[in-house]
């Protein structure tokens, strides 16, 4: 069984193009592991870790492409959930810190 080494998705024996992302892969198709099952403690770390994430995803895309995306994936998730709770926060705080200065 054959995967993209760029987006992870099985590619029929003796393909030339990945159907599902486009990319020539010309027969140097990499067989995946079988721990390469993406699994959902990859998302998880890479949301509470997002760097931790990045850098599995950098160092996995090639040789164990659903692994990689699943901490990816993570990290994105824990990047974009933590600046949406810091802009929340911040406008709350500042509102609340800005009335109690008005009033002093």
């Amino acid at each position: 069984m054959s995967y993209c080494s760029n987006c992870g998705q099985e590619i029929k024996a003796g393909a030339d193009i990945c159907l599902s992302c486009g990319k020539i892969v010309g027969g140097q198709n990499k067989v995946a592991s079988s721990s390469d099952t993406g699994g959902l403690m990859w998302t998880v770390l890479g949301f509470f870790l997002p760097l931790i994430g990045l850098i599995l995803y950098f160092v996995w895309k090639t040789e164990q492409p659903k692994n990689a995306a699943s901490a990816g994936k993570g990290a994105l998730i824990g990047v974009v959930v933590s600046v949406f709770s810091y802009i929340i926060f911040t406008i709350l705080f500042g509102s609340i810190l800005g009335d109690i200065l008005y009033y002093i």
